[in-house]
């Protein structure tokens, strides 16, 4: 019996029987001939293209057989450098290059776990096959993760196509994608699965098209203008500022004004408020920043009373204007939800409670609908219920983790250097930046990208890329993904409805996938069932004009 070297190889890597590592049951169909970096080029064996082994194509997971264990890699590309020509007789060339993004090893127990990043990188002449459907279980379903099904590998539909909870939730995610391609469905889909297993979860959903009412049933709390209460006294003076001050030349003017008028209002409630010991103290202490109730009418005396002590030649014009602001705010329905409670009194912990589900009650998600919002104050709410989500997190020391789903997220975080919606976006930033060490998470849909604020979206640890049509769209998105697998994003113009490829640290490994179907009641609402239906309905006559009429007026009437 010859002795084996000493410096001969282990053999190569599947599974252990009688203490020796032993292959798992696959057939080669390609040998490694090329390998940079993450990269790696292996041609296909002819014997495989005549037994039919199985489809290559892209997207595709094959594994590389090394000594010490099974590398993964994606296939991102298929060529034939030299095809077949009868003359000369050769056959053809089949090259296929792969994405090199995991490996199969065995853990301390023995047993077959996958782990991304590569140890043992693959040489030339390794073996190549095609993962099998043991495989394809082990790398992206694995049972003792935490994660949540959201639909079937693309690849093999036998397997769940799996997110990880902890990485997707607590580090950010995006949804991309072109209108139609299923958006809306996919973001309902996850959280639907999430809140299904965790009942005392918080979401918090900022809706502005009105489309997600019935998408949770009963497990969602619905807030609209009906119930919506966001006190004016809860905003910062940035958010005042926004609310208040005009944009022209009386700005600096009108937010010097409007800050002096605020700290004398909030301590003249705060005086009244507390005892007579109490009230030098804690009047000191106030700033124009400070969360405590104030009565606007306040404002309005103090301008008047400064009205009254000017002289004929000094300016009068920014106090004037900052007063009909505040009285046009007051006197508008449509802010009534902020500015035209009657009553002043302090009721933060309620508003906290009802917006963040404190306790839960059964219902972990909050639906805002925004859709009635008017477009002028829509910065304010939004940076508003942004700033509370962090400060409520940074002051409950991460003891209430919540994630805020921004939809339309391009709309009120834009791209740019102007003075448009920068309280939001500097409150989404902060939550972008700062968000995961308290457990406060953002989510955020979109279907332009490229016009959706570079600080936010560099921060989202997870691309779900649906159809996107559009080079810039998908150029911002290759810039924004730390990936080994970019290639996929090439076929993000041809995927079809509920498609998506995945990348990033919500999943185990990139792969292209199919959304469940969301069952009917609780898909997100179509307001518009398309021109061919909506030009034969005959219902919309006079009769529901004046309805409409009515209901619009109504939105609109003013205050008696």
């Amino acid at each position: 019996m010859t002795a084996k070297p000493a410096h001969a190889p282990p053999p190569p890597f599947a599974g252990k029987q009688n203490g020796e590592i032993t292959l798992a049951t696959s057939t080669r169909i390609a040998r490694i001939v090329a390998v940079s970096g993450s990269q790696a080029v292996a041609i296909i064996d002819a014997q495989a293209r005549e037994r039919n082994e199985g489809r290559i194509e892209i997207g595709a997971l094959m594994k590389v057989e090394t000594p010490r264990s099974m590398v993964m890699g994606l296939i991102s590309a298929v060529t034939t450098p030299m095809p077949e020509d009868r003359e000369t007789q050769t056959t053809d060339i089949e090259l296929v290059e792969l994405n090199l993004a995991g490996e199969i090893v065995h853990d301390d127990m023995g047993l077959r776990a996958f782990r991304r990043g590569v140890t043992s990188v693959p040489s030339v002449g390794d073996a190549v096959h095609l993962a099998q459907w043991e495989d394809l279980r082990l790398v992206y379903a694995n049972p003792d993760s935490a994660a949540i099904d959201i639909g079937t590998l693309f690849q093999d539909s036998r397997v769940p196509a799996r997110l990880l909870i902890d990485d997707l939730f607590g580090k950010h995610f995006i949804v991309v994608g072109t209108t139609g391609c299923g958006k809306s469905s996919a973001l309902t889909c996850i959280l639907q699965s999430v809140i299904a297993g965790h009942q005392h979860a918080r979401v918090v959903m900022l809706d502005v098209h009105n489309e997600y009412p019935g998408a949770f049933g009963e497990m969602a709390e619905l807030v609209d203008q009906n119930n919506l209460r966001l006190p004016f006294w809860l905003l910062n003076f940035q958010e005042l500022t926004a609310a208040f001050v005009s944009t022209d030349h009386w700005r600096d003017a009108e937010i010097e004004i409007l800050s002096e008028a605020v700290v004398i209002s909030k301590r003249k409630y705060s005086e009244a408020q507390s005892s007579r010991l109490r009230r030098t103290t804690e009047a000191a202490g106030l700033t124009v920043d400070t969360p405590t109730p104030f009565r606007l009418s306040d404002i309005v005396a103090f301008i008047d009373d400064q009205l009254g002590k000017l002289e004929r030649s000094q300016a009068t014009t920014p106090y004037r204007r900052l007063k009909a602001r505040v009285e046009t705010l007051v006197a508008d329905p449509r802010y009534s939800f902020m500015f035209g409670s009657l009553m002043i009194e302090d009721t933060m912990t309620s508003v906290l409670s009802q917006l963040f589900r404190i306790p839960t009650g059964g219902k972990p998600v909050t639906v805002i609908n925004l859709a009635s919002v008017p477009t002028e104050i829509l910065d304010v709410v939004i940076s508003l219920l942004s700033r509370l989500a962090f400060d409520l997190a940074v002051w409950s020391d991460g003891a209430a983790p919540m994630l805020l789903v921004c939809e339309e997220a391009h709309r009120y975080a834009p791209t740019g250097h102007s003075d448009e919606f920068m309280p939001t976006r500097q409150a989404l930033s902060r939550i972008a930046k700062e968000g995961r060490k308290y457990g406060v998470s953002l989510a955020l849909i979109t279907q332009r990208p490229s016009e959706l604020d570079p600080t936010i979206l560099s921060q989202c640890s997870t691309v779900i890329a649906m159809r996107l049509s559009t080079e810039r769209d998908q150029a911002v998105i290759r810039a924004n993904t730390h990936e080994g697998a970019l290639d996929l994003l090439d076929f993000l113009p041809l995927l079809g409805d509920r498609e998506a490829i995945v990348l990033g640290q919500g999943v185990a490994m990139p792969m292209r996938v199919k959304f469940k179907t969301v069952q009917a009641a609780r898909l997100p609402t179509i307001r518009h069932e398309g021109f061919s239906k909506g030009w034969t309905n005959t219902d919309f006559d006079t009769n529901a004009l004046e309805e409409v009429v009515r209901r619009w007026r109504l939105s609109l009437r003013a205050k008696s």
